[in-house]
């Protein structure tokens, strides 16, 4: 370690060193590093003079009058900035009334997002623990991301988490692999984050060896660039939402032409004939023939008979990207995409087969060792209640009320309070302005928050939590070669406190510091932490060094047990020996347990389900398909605030792409401010025009902070966010997912005089950055 390096930090993007001294800190990406992000190393800049939550605030109501008033004011009023001690007070007295009132029942515990990269510090592990020591809590299920591929494919398959830690890696793709077929791309902007950071960002310089090895790629997308590989990629446009169709058209060729595998079907599969008849229109009268899918996805009918014999006549890897079970019958692609890799039969062989998000973070793909990291212990949760993590606005506006999951039925509680600490509901969620009217039915709203983002604003008390450069902590991410031993970078800002002290805090005002700490300090619990996953390690055929060492290193490189992947190998080899999760341990292409619980919307096998927003008039009125992606300059919302992130807005909002055959008739050039409505809302965005996107569809990422021109009607943003569009309706009533991707929008250039952006304005009544302590980094 050179004597101007302090030390390592971990984030989303990446392992960064810590150089200079505390009157002039840098951060720099891992050396080794083949293709670092440059998102990361705005952190030290967004965390230093961005709108920091700086002291505890209470929303004015709540300061005057007390807990549970006037939260109709959410939003609309100025917060009251006050002492730690009255802060800690005030929130234990809200969260003991509630429990005394009406049981824990009634507590909903929200943490979702990334938080921190540090296994410790990660606030949902924190806020969990804390919540089940005091009695418990409602907890939500799943995940925005991939919340209809998580519930069908242990049915179908495997579990996601093992799918994911299990695909074929790069360096076996690149010497095996003939023909890679992407659904969706393999998006490189994704992948330049990892759950724990990444010591080695693989996406793009894994796919460079690809196609410097002679692969041959076709990018099945509404968008051009969604697979970048240094060489040529075959562009395929298709309508959004068309992608089981088209591999339903596939599919029918394969099986008339005889190019299918029987005998892989018979041996690993169960179920095909079922879904044969299916296809082949004997079950429906509806043969799914080429033809018929050229009228749903835009396609040719001669190019999707060419795909069917391209994928049989070569090795060929077929990747599905996330984003296509985002979507009105999310579960329908994932489930075609294996029944078709598995009609090619090539699944297990080394640089074939199938993948579910290859580029949809930076793991998939990874050759490295697979150990159980550092965990902090979140303990057992009392409160049977949960929801299904994107349904969270139904809860609220519907309490008592049944709602199905995963075959079941359930009710959605009553919540009194809403506890959160980590992440941005504000962001992720769809519809936002509905979520705005059904956030201000809870009486009780607590954050702990960095920044002041639009859901700091929306709550009765806001509790400055520190950042990830702000702590000691121990970074590690699953299939990356590096244990971190982070150090910061920074001191806190303004009077922030770790959010393990916040709840130490209150754990000591509701008689449970003892079982939420142990007994034990942070370091303390870090070191037990590392002792465990050392410990497994070791099991595992790894030595790490001790505690101590560890610290002393900053790093611990495990790459010397990297190993080629390829995915369900053994499975291939031994469909016995290693049988797979699903309830016939082979996979399943009809699936007995999922007829039987007689959905509707997510049948017995794969199959075409038409997205309820092409139904009826909707097209006309909303023409324009609407692509919420992931954005290049930031993860989510995080970084929004960035140098990087602001400097790639067009006129202060986030951009928007459009073709020029759909932007030419509306008279919108590049640059022009636009907006885009529906039923649900508008937004104003700026507009770039591009040859690289299908015409009917438009994209606009996520990650500007939520800025409504009024928050009495918050259905207006100005800075830019989807989700004012995006519908909050579940995939199906299987996965109750996200279906963001399911969204038709009309657009037109905006001439009228254009608002001020104050995303990163904090609300009145609180210090501004100018008014706190010089940082020490400055």
């Amino acid at each position: 370690m050179s004597s101007e390096m302090r030390g390592y930090t971990s984030s989303h993007w990446g392992i960064y060193e810590i150089h200079g001294d505390a009157s002039s800190t840098r951060l720099r990406p891992l050396a080794s590093d083949p293709d670092p992000s440059p998102i990361g190393a705005g952190m030290l800049q967004a965390y230093r003079d961005g709108p920091r939550v700086l002291r505890p605030a209470i929303r004015r109501s709540v300061a005057r009058h007390g807990p549970g008033a006037a939260p109709e004011l959410r939003g609309r009023e100025p917060f009251v900035e006050v002492g730690w001690e009255e802060a800690l007070e005030l929130t234990a007295s809200m969260l003991r009334d509630t429990m005394a009132r009406s049981g824990n029942e009634a507590i909903f515990g929200g943490s979702y997002g990334w938080a921190s990269a540090g296994r410790f510090h990660h606030a949902q592990s924190q806020v969990h623990r804390f919540l089940n020591c005091i009695g418990g809590y409602v907890r939500s299920v799943d995940t925005y991301s991939l919340g209809a591929g998580r519930v069908l494919m242990p049915r179908v398959v495997a579990p996601m988490d093992a799918l994911m830690q299990q695909h074929t890696s790069w360096d076996v793709l690149a010497k095996h692999t003939q023909l890679f077929v992407a659904f969706g791309g393999v998006p490189a902007r994704n992948a330049q984050i990892h759950a724990g950071g990444s010591g080695r960002h693989a996406v793009a310089e894994g796919l460079r060896a690809m196609a410097a090895a002679g692969v041959k790629f076709i990018n099945i997308s509404p968008v051009r660039d969604d697979l970048e590989t240094g060489g040529p990629v075959e562009w395929i446009p298709v309508r959004p939402h068309s992608d089981t169709a088209l591999m339903l058209g596939i599919a029918h060729t394969l099986a008339v032409e005889g190019r299918h595998d029987r005998t892989f079907l018979q041996r690993y599969c169960v179920g095909y004939e079922r879904f044969e008849a299916y296809l082949l229109g004997r079950s429906d009268g509806q043969p799914k023939t080429a033809a018929w899918a050229e009228q749903l996805t835009g396609v040719p009918a001669h190019r999707i008979a060419r795909l069917a014999h391209q994928i049989t006549s070569r090795r060929t890897m077929l990747n599905a990207a996330w984003s296509l079970q985002r979507a009105h019958h999310g579960e329908q692609p994932f489930w075609m995409l294996v029944t078709l890799a598995a009609m090619v039969g090539q699944i297990g062989l080394p640089g074939a087969g199938f993948g579910v998000g290859y580029g949809a973070s930076g793991m998939m793909g990874l050759d490295g060792v697979k150990i159980v990291g550092p965990t902090m212990p979140q303990g057992r949760n009392p409160v049977a209640a949960f929801i299904p993590v994107a349904r969270i606005t139904d809860m609220l506006e519907r309490p008592g009320e049944a709602f199905a999951y995963d075959g079941g039925e359930y009710r959605y509680p009553r919540v009194e309070l809403i506890y959160w600490a980590g992440g941005n509901p504000f962001h992720h969620h769809q519809d936002l302005p509905r979520l705005a009217a059904a956030w201000r039915h809870v009486p009780q709203v607590v954050t702990h928050e960095q920044f002041w983002t639009a859901s700091a604003r929306m709550s009765d008390v806001v509790l400055p939590a520190t950042c990830t450069l702000e702590r000691e902590d121990i970074g590690f991410a699953t299939r990356d070669r590096f244990l971190v031993a982070m150090v910061p970078a920074m001191e806190p800002r303004g009077e922030a406190r770790d959010d393990h002290i916040i709840f130490r805090s209150l754990a000591a005002r509701l008689g449970a510091e003892q079982a939420f700490t142990e007994g034990l300090q942070p370091q303390e619990w870090m070191r037990r932490m590392y002792d465990g996953c050392r410990d497994r390690a070791h099991a595992s055929g790894v030595d790490l060094p001790d505690y101590d060492a560890f610290r002393a290193q900053g790093l611990v490189d495990l790459g010397s047990h990297a190993a080629p992947v390829v995915m369900l190998e053994a499975f291939r080899s031994d469909p016995s020996g290693a049988a797979l999760a699903t309830p016939s341990g082979l996979i399943e292409i009809y699936s007995e347990n999922l007829a039987g619980f007689g959905l509707a919307d997510c049948p017995g096998h794969a199959c075409w389900l038409e997205p309820r927003e092409w139904l009826g008039n909707t097209t006309a009125t909303y023409p324009l398909h609407l692509l919420s992606d992931q954005p290049r300059d930031k993860l989510h919302s995080q970084l929004d605030d960035s140098a990087l992130s602001r400097e790639k807005k067009v006129r202060g909002r986030e951009p928007i792409m459009i073709s020029e055959v759909d932007a030419k008739p509306r008279g919108i050039r590049t640059g022009d401010l636009v907006r885009i409505w529906n039923a649900r809302g508008a937004c104003l965005a700026g507009a770039i025009v591009s040859t690289g996107i299908a015409p009917g569809v438009i994209k606009l990422s996520t990650g500007a902070w939520f800025d409504p021109a009024s928050w009495d009607e918050p259905n207006f943003d100005k800075h830019g966010n989807p989700n004012v569009l995006t519908a909050d309706e579940p995939a199906s009533s299987l996965s109750q997912g996200c279906a963001a991707q399911t969204c038709l929008v009309q657009i037109e250039r905006f001439d009228e005089a254009e608002p001020v952006v104050t995303a990163f304005r904090p609300p009145a009544g609180v210090s501004s950055i100018s008014e706190s302590q010089p940082s020490h980094d400055e």
